[in-house]
């Protein structure tokens, strides 16, 4: 019979080896080395890791040798009684459990499945002949078992490399999400230090003195600030239906093509739009966000070259290679329309290029990205400039957790898979600055104010 102690030691080793997978998988889909940070983690834990296998490996050793005292000098203890009749089954899945669980180190992270749809039809067979489970299932299930092949909750733990594909299409290209300062972390809070000092602040922080020849060197001190976030929950439950579980191709694509799009909006509402209260807090409702003003006679309704001008130079400089313009494509009529006067023929806004030129429209040098988060033209918050690197992002170490349950739409012949994202986010700015030689203050964040 297997050790159960090994076997658990073991579930701890596909824990720690799909935590590692996460942050290596995180870190590629940015195309970007590890931080520092993420090597730290990384080591510890792998470290963790290594001692889990050597203590495996002692507890073989001891049973190996147990094993051989056996054979050389017979039993000296009373042999257990036979097994019921349903044993031989019942030693067979064990057997096949423990096979599997050793399989699964080796695994790269699908767990053995080919996709998401051959998974759910292995779940779909488990909720129809608990006598006859897959054991990649059983190796991947709860360790705290209600019924044979069960976990506690009635569900399966969805295999990672899935849940990593849904991952890296909502931190994907076209997600605000990859456009931040992410960072992650094993707990559900993270804080950190700041610093706010400008280059040319010379009343606190870090400071830079000319000294004479043979004069002391001036001192000065750190100016941080604590920062501390919460990690808030981001949820999708999905009820599929049985005549969709049988379409193994169908339900893979399904879940492959909707949770991310749905996830993607709800995250890039929240860095937009958040509140802070439940989510993160959007820059919209950030105290770092610089608003201009309408021009005194400006038509309700309207975004006119003045804008354009007035909303770029209020954007900090040193942000400005990196700033993009998030737009409600209800804007997009004006700006085919903008000129640099009345008088003017040559246009102020440069529309994609087909398959010659960028991806994104171009205005002032800087892609222009219609969203849904952006509100409708006239309103405040229809149109920004903003540099999302300057706005921090902290995502749990693993990314999306995932699992499926066979009971909770039982009496609908259904099936349920529950997605959850741990994630917290502000701007990285608590206050525009004010430069050096002027009173227009400066920010990584501004929008125009409502023409009504």
């Amino acid at each position: 019979m297997p050790d159960e102690r090994i076997e658990k030691m073991q579930d701890e080793l596909l824990a720690l080896n799909e935590q590692v997978q996460s942050i290596q998988a995180m870190a590629d889909s940015e195309d970007r080395e590890l931080t520092e940070d993420e090597l730290k983690d990384i080591k510890a834990l792998s470290d963790k890791f290594e001692d889990i296998e050597a203590r495996i490996e002692q507890r073989e050793r001891i049973s190996e040798q147990n094993n051989r005292l056996l054979e050389t000098f017979g039993r000296k203890t009373e042999p257990q009684q036979p097994e019921p009749q349903n044993a031989p089954r019942q030693v067979q899945q064990s057997q096949r459990t423990t096979e599997a669980r050793i399989q699964l180190l080796e695994d790269k992270g699908k767990w053995g499945w080919k996709n998401m749809g051959e998974f759910a039809m292995s779940v779909r067979h488990a909720a129809n002949n608990a006598g006859n489970i897959d054991p990649r299932l059983i190796a991947n299930a709860p360790t705290t078992w209600s019924s044979e092949g069960t976990g506690a909750d009635g569900g399966f733990a969805v295999p990672p490399d899935f849940r990593q594909e849904i991952v890296e299409k909502v931190m994907g290209e076209d997600s605000l999400l990859g456009r931040t300062d992410q960072m992650t972390t094993t707990s559900n809070s993270m804080t950190f230090p700041k610093d706010e000092t400008t280059d040319w602040d010379d009343t606190g922080g870090i400071q830079a003195y000319w000294e004479g020849e043979g004069s002391a060197i001036t001192q000065s001190k750190l100016a941080l600030q604590e920062e501390s976030l919460r990690l808030n929950k981001l949820t999708a439950l999905i009820p599929v239906t049985e005549e969709l579980m049988e379409d193994a191709a169908g339900l893979d694509s399904y879940l492959r093509r909707r949770v991310p799009r749905k996830f993607d909006f709800k995250i890039q509402d929240s860095i937009v739009n958040g509140t802070g209260v439940g989510k993160p807090t959007g820059f919209m409702n950030s105290s770092a966000l610089v608003t201009v003003a309408k021009e005194a006679a400006q038509t309700a309704d309207t975004v006119v070259y003045a804008n354009i001008v007035k909303m770029w130079s209020r954007m900090y400089s040193p942000s400005r290679s990196t700033a993009v313009w998030l737009i409600n494509q209800d804007i997009e009529p004006q700006l085919l329309q903008m000129s640099f006067d009345a008088s003017s023929t040559v246009p102020a806004y440069m529309p994609a290029n087909g398959l010659s030129g960028a991806p994104y429209a171009t205005l002032m040098g800087r892609p222009v990205i219609p969203l849904q988060a952006m509100q409708t033209l006239g309103d405040f918050g229809d149109i920004a400039l903003v540099d999302l690197s300057q706005y921090l992002t902290v995502t749990k170490v693993g990314g999306i957790r995932s699992d499926v349950s066979i009971h909770l739409f039982f009496d609908y012949d259904m099936a349920a898979y529950r997605f959850i994202m741990r994630l917290a986010g502000k701007p990285w700015w608590s206050a525009p600055i004010t430069p050096k030689n002027s009173a227009n203050t400066l920010s990584a964040f501004v929008s125009l104010a409502e023409r009504a």
